[in-house]
C-alpha cells in the first residue's frame, strides 16, 4: 500500500505537521523546554488546528510532544517577567478579553474540530498542556506518562477550559481533587479513572496512536462528525432533545455515497472505501 506524506510549514520549528495517510500529525517541538507553551509554539499551534480541521483532504488530527513530554502546559521561567511591551501595558480588562480570545482558538477550536482528534501522550500533560489532551476526542499515553494539573503549584486557578473538560471527564469529586492538589497521576491511574482511553509502551506509542488515528481517518467523514455533534449534545441537552436530533442526523447519513458505500462493502465481504465528506 502507498503511504502518501506531506509536510504543511507551521511558521516555527517550535511547531511540527506532518500529513501522512489523511492523518495530520502536529507535534509541540520544545523538547528542551518539555513542550511548553511559548510565543511562537501557541500560535502556530491554534493555526495548524484551524488549517487541518478545515481540510478536506486531513480526516484525523493526531496531537502530540517531541522527546519524553506532551506539554508542560505555561512556560513557569518567563511568568511574571513581560517582555512583549504591548501586552504589559494592557488593562486588567484587555488581558482578560486577550486570554478569552486565544483560549478560543486554542482548547475552543479543537473541541469543535468535527473531525476525530486524538492526543498521544509520551510523556507529562500539565497544566495548559492537560487541557489541550482532553480538549482532544482520545487520549493516548505511554506507561511512563503522567498527568497533572498543576496550576496550585503556581498559584493560578486555571485556563483554557480545563474545570469544565476535567469535570465531564472525571467528575466533579475527582475534579476537585485533582485541581486542589495539583498532584501527579500516572498513566495507569488515568487510565482507570478516565483521564486516559488507553495505556501503551513507550516503545510503541507512536505507532499505536497513529494506526488508531488512521482508521479514523479512513472512516466515514459525515457519519463522524454527526457522531460528534450526537455526543457533545449528549452533555447539553434533555434526552427527548438529543434523540430527536440523533434522528435527523441519521436520517442524513443514511442518504450519503458512504453509506452505500458501507453497505456494498459489508455484503461483497471488502473494505469499504469512503469519500473525503
Amino acid at each position: 500500500m502507498t503511504t502518501t506524506s506531506r509536510s504543511i510549514d507551521t511558521g516555527t520549528n517550535e511547531l511540527l505537521c506532518e500529513v501522512r495517510d489523511r492523518v495530520a500529525i502536529i507535534t509541540l517541538n520544545r523538547p528542551e523546554a518539555r513542550n511548553a507553551l511559548s510565543d511562537h509554539l501557541t500560535p502556530a499551534l491554534r493555526t495548524m488546528i484551524r488549517v487541518c480541521g478545515e481540510d478536506a483532504s486531513i480526516g484525523a488530527l493526531l496531537i502530540t510532544g517531541a522527546g519524553t513530554a506532551f506539554c508542560s502546559g505555561g512556560d513557569v521561567k518567563g511568568m511574571g517577567t513581560n517582555t512583549n511591551p504591548a501586552k504589559a501595558a494592557m488593562s486588567s480588562d484587555e488581558r482578560i478579553a486577550d486570554l478569552q480570545e486565544r483560549q478560543r482558538l486554542l482548547t475552543g477550536a479543537l473541541v469543535a474540530v468535527r473531525k476525530p482528534t486524538i492526543a498521544a501522550l509520551p510523556g507529562p500533560a500539565a497544566g495548559a498542556g492537560l487541557a489541550i489532551a482532553m480538549a482532544c476526542d482520545i487520549r493516548i499515553a505511554a506507561e511512563s506518562a503522567f498527568l497533572t494539573t498543576g496550576y496550585i503549584r503556581v498559584a493560578l486557578s486555571g485556563d483554557y477550559g480545563i474545570a469544565w473538560l476535567l469535570t465531564r471527564l472525571v467528575g466533579t469529586s475527582r475534579a476537585r481533587e485533582l485541581m486542589f492538589t495539583g498532584e501527579k497521576v500516572d498513566a495507569k491511574r488515568a487510565e482507570t479513572v478516565g483521564l486516559v482511553n488507553r495505556v501503551v509502551p513507550d516503545a510503541s506509542l507512536r505507532d499505536e496512536a497513529f494506526a488508531l488515528a488512521k482508521s479514523l481517518a479512513e472512516g466515514p467523514a459525515i457519519a463522524l462528525r454527526y457522531m460528534k455533534d450526537n455526543l457533545d449534545e449528549a452533555l447539553a441537552f434533555d434526552f427527548a432533545t438529543a434523540r430527536d436530533h440523533e434522528a435527523v442526523r441519521l436520517i442524513k447519513s443514511a442518504g450519503t455515497a458512504d453509506h452505500r458505500e458501507a453497505v456494498s462493502a459489508f455484503i461483497e465481504k471488502r473494505k469499504p472505501v469512503f469519500g473525503k465528506g
